[in-house]
Formats: structure tokens, sequence, C-alpha cells
């Protein structure tokens, strides 16, 4: 599976930013699908995650701000951020794994397989 990440850019506090990830190469329905992100100096870190029969998961930071969705017709996967701070700021990659070795580890970027390359969010104060 291979995955393109795309729809950063710089916006001010306050604003939003729909980010989508395009996958092709694999059947995209059967996959656990996640957001992480990586600050400056920082490890990436868990931000969203689709679970498959399952649901949607977020870090307590962006709770009722982003929303996780996926569109299997299209193999795409998006994160909506809206009221964004600057503490939002980071590269923010999509991934996606198997939902037998992710299970109740979906915050642990290891257990993914495939990366999308990152997309640079800036929110600026």
């Amino acid at each position: 599976v291979q995955l393109q990440a795309s729809g950063g850019g710089l916006v001010q506090a306050g604003g939003s930013l729909r980010l989508s990830c395009a996958a092709s190469g694999g059947t995209f329905s059967n996959y656990v699908t996640a957001w992480f992100r990586q600050a400056p100096g920082k490890e990436r870190a868990f931000v969203a995650v689709h679970r498959v029969y399952v649901g949607t998961y977020y870090t307590d930071s962006v709770k009722g701000r982003f929303t996780i969705s996926r569109d299997n017709a299209k193999n795409m996967v998006y994160l909506q951020m809206n009221n964004l701070k600057p503490e939002d700021t980071a590269v923010y990659y999509c991934a996606a794994g198997f939902p037998g070795i992710i299970s109740g580890t979906y915050y642990r970027p290891e257990k993914y397989d495939y990366w999308g390359q990152g997309t640079l969010v800036t929110v600026s104060s």
C-alpha cells in the first residue's frame, strides 16, 4: 500500500485545514488508518485513528477539534482540523496497518506498516 498525504499549509490560530491521504496498491477497506504528527525535536505522536468496525479515537488534545474520516470508495482518509492552535504545528503523517496487529495499541506508530511522506502544518499565533 502506498500513501500520499497532502493539504498542509500555513494557517492562523483558530483557522481550519483538511488533510487528505490517498491510498493505492491494496484493499484499503481492510486497513486501520491513522494520523500521527511530529513536532520539531519531538517524537512522532498519535493524533487520530479510524478502526474498521470499531470506531474512531483521538488524542485528548484534539478531541472536539479534529475529525478523522475515510472514503473507502475513493481510497481516501481525511483529517479535518478546526480551531487550530500553535501547538498543533507539526508534520502530519497518515498511516495504515492491519487490524489484527494494531488492535488496542493504535496509538503506537511502530504498529503501522505503511506511511505517507508527511505534510507540514504551521499554525501562527
